[in-house]
């Protein structure tokens, strides 16, 4: 083995330069035989993270296992149970870790059998990459498309074809870029936006660890250096927080802690939060930490794992989720008791829809129950086909509902609430593991048409009914109905704005309200998550409602993130061009006597 350490490096100097080293999570999937076994061995044995006495004991087992001819079977470093060995497949997630100069690695070595495809999916839940491989002689399989869309279904953006056994087709240049171009269509159609592919033999070492000489007309990274290279996501402390309760803790009379890990965000002491599904307030009076271990904290953030108490006397328990309730727009997390998922099933028995469940999500348990079937993914074109069952490895997507009211957010902006595992309650047997879904993949068709329906369902409503004339509405309220729209990202002060603009409407003897689209969420919008096709459809129905109260004779302010300027446009068109202004309070500042002057230029006494 070569030495770990730099020249003139001591052990103290070692340890302290890989403590500080950035974590990656990978993992190597793909079909039966493919070589992800061996890749593994071939990136800890070219990077000298195999010790001479584990070598000699690969090397003896190669000779009783090895595929090669009694020569040394990379393999076998991870292939670990006697049943692997025997058999020279993978069955169980193997877990193997090492490091380099610049980043350390955990891998997860995935099986490739469809009949394992619970533990590829139980790995791919911990990684933030996934390389999955690929035969050159075979090509794009089944498999293939299988755990690229289980990798892409649990978030996992980086996405690494490593088109192996290149040596057996003569280093083709032709042969590769037609895999790669199968491989590209792949991720197109399940969401991965770059790609990449690369050429390699991992029984050789070429373009593993150190780029080869036969493949010329290949310009890109080996493996390894792209693993040292790819952008690693970091849990953020201006995320939303996301405190999922394990515990409670009351070890004298005078303490009640919460205990659980922080699954999203930061929180720091004084903090304003919310206990959900619940939904009382209170703010964070410590974080509770032992002498021993240095004290209280003023702030911790994810993926700590902290004890909080409470200013007031709350009711929270396990299961229960803490949100802080200061970090605008963004901050707001789904309460439902029916929602939809994308589910992995991993039973044996199909999917009977009705049955009770027990359904786990975060630190809750509760019954639970598949309301229906939305779809099925066939693995072979990756299309969506119409199903009211799923079978042992199928992907589809489901209505579900709880016994009780569940805190959640979709899946892709927090993972640790935005998933779930449902379990058999007779044989308690995992039967799926799913990704909640609610509101980040509906059909743009049915958007649109959600719009033009909602004019007509509008003028029909209230045109000829009412006994009250707009004229007569003017002349009582002193003015003439008008919407504004104050639109931004987050935190640009639009729902400030709004406030001001209606203290100085008021101050100014008119009737405006105000309709924050956080407030909606409370309510109208519940349902809908933070994607920009929900934050769109959350425009569409403030503008609805704004419609109505306009045709009430009131001035109606909203305060929107509405980021797709199509959405605006048609907000536009519902509540008619003529009463509709917008500010973008992203890239302007607002001046509220200004919007009343603008306001008071086309008002009727």
């Amino acid at each position: 083995m070569t030495t770990p350490f730099a020249k003139g490096e001591s052990v103290d100097d070692y340890l302290d330069r890989y403590e500080r080293n950035e974590l990656l999570r990978f993992i190597t999937c793909g079909s039966v035989d493919d070589g992800k076994s061996t890749l593994i061995g071939r990136l800890l044995h070219d990077t000298g993270r195999l010790y001479d006495d584990h070598l000699k004991a690969i090397e003896a087992e190669s000779r009783v296992h090895g595929t090669r001819g009694g020569e040394i079977d990379l393999a076998l470093v991870v292939d670990g149970l006697k049943a692997e060995r025997e058999q020279g497949i993978t069955i169980d997630v193997a877990w193997r870790y090492f490091a380099t100069a610049r980043r350390s690695f955990i891998i997860a070595d995935c099986p490739g059998h469809e009949q394992y495809t619970r533990n590829m999916a139980t790995g791919a839940s911990h990684c933030q990459l996934a390389i999955t491989l690929i035969d050159a002689r075979h090509g794009v399989s089944t498999q293939t498309r299988r755990h690229a869309s289980i990798a892409s279904l649990l978030g996992i953006r980086h996405v690494v074809a490593a088109v192996n056994k290149m040596d057996l087709v003569g280093w083709s240049e032709e042969r590769f870029r037609e895999i790669e171009r199968d491989f590209f269509e792949v991720c197109q159609r399940i969401g991965v936006a770059d790609p990449v592919a690369i050429p390699v033999s991992a029984l050789t070492g070429e373009n593993v660890v150190r780029r080869g000489t036969n493949t010329p007309w290949y310009s890109g990274s080996p493996v390894l250096e792209l693993l040292e290279s790819v952008p690693v996501e970091r849990p953020s402390a201006s995320a939303p927080l996301r405190l999922p309760v394990q515990m409670v803790l009351r070890p004298t009379l005078d303490f009640r802690g919460f205990a659980g890990t922080i699954a999203s965000g930061g929180v720091r002491v004084g903090d304003r939060v919310r206990v959900l599904p619940k939904g009382v307030e209170t703010r964070v009076r410590r974080i509770a930490r032992a002498p021993e271990d240095g004290g209280d904290l003023a702030v911790a953030a994810a993926p700590a794992s902290v004890v909080v108490t409470f200013e007031d006397e709350v009711d929270c328990s396990r299961g229960d989720l803490i949100v802080g309730i200061e970090r605008g727009d963004s901050a707001e997390a789904i309460v439902a008791q029916t929602f939809e998922a994308d589910l992995v099933w991993m039973d044996e028995a199909p999917l009977v829809t009705g049955k009770s469940m027990v359904l786990r999500q975060g630190t809750r348990t509760t019954t639970a129950r598949v309301v229906r079937v939305r779809h099925r993914v066939d693995m072979d074109s990756l299309a969506s086909h119409v199903a009211d069952t799923l079978a042992l490895n199928d992907i589809g997507r489901v209505e579900i509902e709880s016994e009780v009211p569940l805190a959640f957010d979709p899946y892709r902006r927090v993972r640790g609430t935005g998933s779930i595992v449902l379990i058999d309650r007779v044989t308690n047997v995992t039967a799926a593991a799913g990704m909640i879904r609610t509101g980040d993949a509906a059909d743009p068709h049915l958007k649109r048409a959600h719009w033009e329906t909602a004019r007509l369902s509008t003028l029909e409503s209230t045109e000829g009914k009412s006994l009250v004339s707009a004229k007569e509405r003017a002349s009582r309220w002193r003015q003439a109905p008008k919407a504004i729209l104050l639109y931004g990202k987050p935190g640009s002060g639009k729902t400030c704005a709004a406030f001001e603009i209606e203290r100085a409407l008021w101050d100014a003897g008119h009737a405006a309200v105000v309709l924050d689209g956080q407030m909606l969420r409370a309510g109208l919008s519940r349902d809908l998550s933070f994607t920009d096709e929900d934050r769109s459809e959350n425009l569409r129905r403030a503008s609805e409602l704004a419609r109505i109260l306009m045709d009430q004779g009131f001035i109606v302010i909203l305060s929107m993130v509405a980021p797709s300027a199509t959405a605006r446009d048609q907000a536009r068109e519902l509540i008619g061009g003529g009463r509709f202004l917008a500010f973008d309070c992203s890239s302007e500042t607002v001046d509220p006597a200004a919007v009343v002057r603008k306001l008071t230029e086309h008002h009727t006494a």
